[in-house]
């Protein structure tokens, strides 16, 4: 995450053009390390979060509120006290820092109008809200650090406020090429570290984008770089920071499959291999990146216990059809045996009493064989116990290729499982999944009861041609879409040979042009164990011609004659309608 000075720029840019004037109205304070402004403005009413949460921590507008604690906590008393009716008159950010600085104007028990500083420090878990009086006293702070936490700086009411310069950063925006020089080559570290370690608001990801801009080793040293490169990389430097100076950002969120990766106020293109989603402002990137971790983060707790039956499962039956290989393997000479016999039965007539071997022409090969014999039997002996060898194994190789077919189908069956929990993004995906578990007795219910209905639908997107395409998010959905809502024209998509979802289009009778082809087909590699693959073949059929084996496991299914593409994962462009 790349909550750093030009993320903070942009928001302060953003912040200062929606809420300087406005009028803070209420103040809540629904988490320990949250506050919440409503503010009245010209354009009507804003919500402003301010977070210090380790992994959220920013200011950015809202448009909901969490629910409020039954009394309200100290440091929200003490905001309403000082700052309600009060009015925002400048927000501004400290040297391309992560510190935004709220400007205040108030009145006070007197009546008098005063000004008052309310300052954000967004530095992971050491962030804070500090509210200060005109003359940088603390009056509370939403974190109080004392002398025992923190040996750099005391925040407690009464104390004066002062940003601790621990590290000596510059300021990159007034930064010039002999500081520059200086600062990098003075590091014994990796380029990248010295920039984000020498300025500040720089992020590594920050560090790691100039670098690639420049062409350079982001992980070398910088006194192994001549001078010549490194005023390159100081020019590179300067463009790029220059957008913060103009106001020309670019906010976007880079996804690696459906996860939000990073996100940035300007472009990152050594992230070219992720998915780009622009924004139009920083506000609504914070909003939808954090939204979107938390939602991830939490289905992924929820989901542990589900990936551990599952995976379970596997390891027990990939080591079951390893074993099973192996018995198979010992089979492999069975007709040998059955030879010997045959062998036996027409020339054994003229083996000595005793002969432990006996040598025969093969008149299957036309070769001469030695049949090993046992001394103490008759050649009839001897052609019965080949036989009977012989029967044995062709009964194991009978039984292990249905129990190889058997096993091999649970493991695609839990394969596919896999994918569907990848996929999933809501809890009703993940009690889908539970309940298929449960009907496939991986997990046993605690108490017999009716069979669950389902709440959530399948994915639904339009094709550039405007057919509506629909997602499977599990088996259970894949064989509703399938064989309860795709009619017999309808097509059906899916990846080869791989653990995925159902795709159907609706026809409504017509015929599909290339372009839904090959849109429905990105659908099907995008979700499937696939994804992120440029090419992806993809087998795809009217529904009519599917079929579902009697007794066989949720989503799957059988047909004979298909048609086949190869098409890249990319689903950017396709329109989404509902879903997770």
């Amino acid at each position: 995450m790349s909550y750093d000075g030009v993320a903070t720029a942009a928001a302060v840019s953003e912040l200062q053009q929606n809420l300087t004037l406005g009028k803070i109205e209420k103040i809540y304070q629904p988490h320990s390390e949250q506050l919440i402004f409503n503010i009245h403005t010209k354009a009507g009413r804003k919500k402003l979060l301010l977070s210090v949460s380790g992994n959220h921590a920013g200011a950015y507008l809202t448009e909901t509120v969490p629910e409020n604690p039954a009394s309200p906590p100290v440091f929200c008393m003490v905001m309403r006290k000082h700052l309600n009716a009060g009015r925002i008159t400048q927000i501004q950010q400290h040297e391309n820092d992560r510190i935004i600085e709220i400007l205040l104007e108030t009145v006070n028990e007197m009546g008098f109008s005063v000004n008052k500083k309310l300052i954000i420090e967004i530095m992971g878990k050491h962030s804070n809200i500090i509210f200060c009086s005109e003359d940088g006293t603390i009056i509370d702070s939403i974190k109080h650090v004392s002398a025992q936490m923190s040996s750099v700086r005391e925040v407690l009411p009464g104390r004066k406020y002062f940003i601790p310069d621990t590290m000596h950063k510059k300021d990159p925006l007034t930064t010039e090429w002999k500081e520059f020089s200086l600062s990098v080559n003075d590091k014994p570290m990796s380029v990248a570290k010295a920039l984000y370690t020498s300025f500040t608001g720089i992020s590594p990801v920050t560090a790691e984008e100039i670098c690639y801009l420049a062409g350079i080793d982001s992980t070398l040293p910088a006194k192994e770089y001549s001078q010549d490169v490194l005023f390159h990389l100081y020019t590179q430097f300067t463009i790029y920071l220059s957008a913060i100076k103009e106001g020309r950002f670019e906010p976007a969120i880079y996804y690696d499959k459906q996860e939000p990766k990073e996100f940035s106020a300007l472009e990152l293109t050594y992230l070219s291999a992720y998915e780009k989603r622009l924004f139009p402002s920083v506000c609504e990137i914070l909003r939808t990146y954090y939204s979107e971790r938390s939602l991830i983060t939490r289905i992924r707790q929820k989901s542990v216990d589900l990936r551990h039956i599952v995976q379970t499962a596997l390891e027990r039956n990939r080591k079951k059809y390893d074993l099973q290989m192996r018995q198979l393997k010992d089979t492999e000479n069975r007709d040998k045996y059955k030879v010997y016999g045959e062998l036996i039965n027409a020339y054994g007539y003229n083996v000595p009493e005793g002969a432990k071997q006996m040598e025969a022409l093969n008149y299957y090969t036309n070769e001469t064989v030695t049949i090993p014999l046992d001394p103490t039997s008759t050649p009839q002996e001897n052609a019965q116990r080949f036989f009977a060898k012989y029967n044995k194994q062709k009964r194991t190789f009978e039984a292990l290729t249905q129990l190889i077919r058997e096993t091999k189908d649970e493991i695609s069956y839990l394969e596919s499982i896999q994918t569907s929990l990848d996929i999933a993004m809501t809890e009703d995906d993940l009690a889908a999944i539970k309940e298929e578990l449960s009907e496939t007795g991986y997990v046993r219910r605690k108490t017999v009861r009716k069979k669950i209905k389902l709440k959530n639908e399948p994915l639904h997107y339009i094709s550039s041609d405007g057919f509506h395409m629909y997602v499977g998010k599990n088996n259970l959905q894949n064989d509703a879409l399938t064989f309860d809502f795709a009619a017999g024209c309808d097509w059906w998509f899916h990846a080869k040979q791989a653990p995925g979802s159902h795709v159907i289009v609706k026809t409504n009778g017509e015929e599909l042009p290339d372009r839904t082809f090959e849109e429905a087909g990105k659908l099907a590699a995008y979700y499937s164990s696939m994804r992120g693959s440029e090419k992806v073949e993809i087998d795809y059929i009217e529904k009519k011609h599917i079929k579902k084996p009697k007794g066989a496991k949720p989503g799957f299914v059988v047909y004979y004659t298909n048609y086949s593409l190869v098409i890249d994962s990319d689903i950017r462009g396709i329109q989404k309608i509902s879903g997770s």
